[in-house]
Parts: structure tokens; sequence; C-alpha cells
């Protein structure tokens, strides 16, 4: 008689009723002093107003709802009804979704499912340090990329204000405006508003138009400089028989360490001496001078998985080593070349301090425009072009990424 061995499963104890309603009535008074918004008069009734209700809400989810699904819908109802009676409208559609995302967590905290992303010995100290410290690295997350929230409401203001108005606070449709979008492409022209002739009047005068092309000149010549430049170094880096490896290495990422005044203030007096300084070859070289070490460590990272005797076999077969490089080498490293060729044209696009010392009028950047739309006329049409420039930042970062994995799925590198 065969007898089957089955996988040991933990299933963790229950825990008392009590543990949920003490961590919900916690999070209650945390929102409840968010709610008091710096009027400390109310903050003892806010706190113990929302711990009793969220305290509330979890006695009726653990006692009555056995359903995950089921347990986000009853607790975004009770919070949304619960937020359009003692705050507004617009507060009760954020507890809505608050309600939904976090329903199932007083259930989760008292069927002990807690426990399981720990061993089964866990202590209730060890227990309380895993989700404190990943605690920890949400608040710090929040904080981190707030600013950069923010950015999208506010870049919709229709009043030329650089904060939320009571408008769009109670998310009124007429306080919502692409104003500052459209001021992107009608700021500096001659006649913004005439027919004939707009989108010549508009490629040619716009302020925001015109840094917009220099900083895509700029930075495409600049990316391709720095990517020809920073993959010959990092192929040369990686050969075993190359002197002094470590010296230059650090030579050359140096424009990374070194302050960006002071390099903007070497690059300004050398440029002076020879006729670069105030027009487009010398900010391409600058340009690329700064996006050179980001290629250098990303193809550098790509070649330790390469396999030198691929190129060998390559010579052996009559290959020359320009031929053995173009049809062996760099295939294989393309998408850490790629990858860096995004992080130098991420940098060109994102640079100021060198711009603010080697620029002409000509030749103002997106930062530079930015810089000087601050200093010289505040406008929220700021926020729209930092809004797009979050865009572009994201999109790069993640065709950085993919091509990261693609790389490590043909090195053979699985992860775990």
């Amino acid at each position: 008689m065969r007898t089957v061995k089955k996988a040991f499963v933990y299933n963790p104890p229950e825990t008392k009723t009590w543990f949920p309603l003490a961590w919900s009535s916690a999070a209650g008074m945390g929102l409840g002093f968010f709610v008091t918004s710096g009027q400390f008069e109310n903050l003892l009734y806010n706190l113990s107003l929302w711990s009793l209700i969220f305290c509330l809400t979890a006695a009726i989810l653990v006692t009555y709802v056995p359903s995950g699904v089921l347990s986000r819908i009853c607790c975004g109802v009770i919070l949304a009804v619960a937020g359009l009676i003692f705050v507004n409208a617009p507060f009760s559609l954020l507890m809505a979704l608050t309600g939904f995302i976090f329903g199932n967590i007083p259930i989760w905290l008292k069927t002990g499912r807690y426990r399981l992303s720990l061993p089964s010995y866990a202590s209730n100290l060890e227990v309380l340090w895993f989700y404190t410290f990943r605690a920890l690295c949400s608040v710090i997350f929040i904080f981190l990329i707030m600013p950069i929230v923010i950015l999208v409401p506010l870049s919709f203001n229709q009043e030329p204000y650089f904060s939320f108005t009571p408008g769009m606070i109670a998310f009124k449709s007429e306080a919502f405006s692409l104003r500052w979008y459209w001021d992107i492409l009608k700021n500096g022209m001659s006649a913004p508003d005439a027919l004939d002739g707009w989108w010549s009047d508009m490629w040619a005068n716009s302020q925001w138009i015109r840094s917009i092309k220099n900083s895509f000149i700029i930075g495409f010549f600049a990316t391709i400089l720095a990517t020809a430049l920073g993959t010959l170094a990092a192929i040369g880096l990686s050969r075993a028989e190359m002197p002094y490896r470590r010296p230059i290495m650090a030579l050359l990422i140096s424009p990374m360490i070194v302050p960006l005044v002071v390099t903007a203030s070497g690059l300004f007096y050398f440029y002076s001496q020879v006729g670069l300084a105030k027009n487009y070859p010398g900010l391409i070289i600058a340009h690329a001078v700064l996006g050179t070490p980001f290629v250098i460590i990303t193809v550098t990272a790509t070649l330790v998985g390469f396999d030198q005797s691929l190129t060998r076999a390559a010579a052996s077969l009559g290959a020359n080593p320009l031929r053995a490089f173009f049809k062996v080498q760099m295939p294989l490293i393309l998408p850490g070349v790629v990858s860096g060729a995004l992080f130098a044209f991420i940098t060109s696009f994102d640079e100021v301090v060198v711009v603010l010392q080697l620029a002409d009028v000509r030749q103002r950047t997106i930062p530079r425009q930015m810089f000087s739309g601050i200093r010289e006329q505040i406008s929220p049409t700021i926020l729209a072009v930092a809004t797009i420039l979050v865009i572009i930042s994201i999109v790069l970062l993640t065709v950085v990424e993919m091509l990261r994995r693609r790389s490590e799925r043909m090195r053979g590198i699985v992860e775990s």
C-alpha cells in the first residue's frame, strides 16, 4: 500500500478580535490627524471620530463579511458615507477608493494571514519589524513621489496659481483647463489668434517650442557622441590586457562625481579660449561629456557576462576586428548600449547648470526655459512642461528596464 506524502501547509492561527480593531483604530487616528489640516483645536475631535469609524468598520468586516472582495466593497461604502457626512463629496470619493484598496486588511489580520510571508517560527517581534520596515519604506517612497504626483493636477489649474483652488478641491469642471498646455504652443507667438500662418509662427517664435527643439537637437547629437565614445571606452576597459584600467575608469566617470557647477565653470573657461562658448557644438560636446560616464557604466556591466572567446572564434574564422565587433559582439551588448544611450539622453534633456553658463538665448533648452520662467515670469506653464517631462522620463526608464531584462535573458541570467 503506497503512502502519499502531502506537502506541509502552514495555517497560522486566528488572532483575537481586538488585534485588527486596534490596528484599524490606529489607522483611523492617522487619518484624523490628516483631516485636521493644521487646525489643532479640532485635533482631538478628529482623532476620536475617525478612530471610532475605522474601529467600527473593522468590527463589522471581521464579524459579518467573510469574503475579501466583499469586504473591500463594504469598507469602501462605509468610509464613503462617513466622508460625505463629516467632510465633503471629494473626500468621500477618496475614502471610497481607500476603502476598496485596503478593505480586506482587517480580515487579513484576523485570520492571521499576515504571518504567511514569514517562517512559521518567527516571533511576534520579528513579525512587527518585518512590517514596520516595509511601512517605513512606503512612507519614504510616498515622500519622494508626492512632489511629482502633485504636479499633474496642478498643471490643469484654470487660475495662474501654484496651489489648489477651492474649485479644484471641490472637483468643479470649470476649475480645470488645458490653458497652460496651450500656452506651451502660444507663448512668444507674434499672432497667437491668427489662422493664417499659425503653424509657421508657432514653430519660429514660440519660446517653449524653441526650447523643445533645442533640447531634442542637443540631446540627440550629444547622445550619439556619448554612446560612441562610451561604448568604445567600455570595450577597451573590459580587456584584461588594458593597463591602468582603474585610474582611466575613475577619470572617465569623474563628470558624475565632480559637482556640476565646477564642471560647468571649467568648461566655460576652456570654451572661451577656443571659441566653443555660446554655440551648439560647444553645448553638444559638454552634454556628451556628462552623458559618457552613464554609457561606460552601463556597457561595462553588460560586458561582464560577455564571452570573449566568441570574438576570438570569429577572428579564427577570418573576420577582422571591425566585422567581429558588429557581427558578434554588438548584437549581444546592444541592450546595454541602448540603455546607456537613453541614460545619456535623459542626462542631456534634464541638464540646466551647464546650459546656464554655456548657452546663449538662442540655445535655451527646456530646463533653462523653466528656470527662466521661475525667476522672470512665474507661470503654471512650467507645471504643464514638467508633467510632460515626467511622462517622457517614465517612458524612457520603462524602455531601459525592458532592455535590461532582455539583456539578462540573452546572457542566460534568470531572475529568482
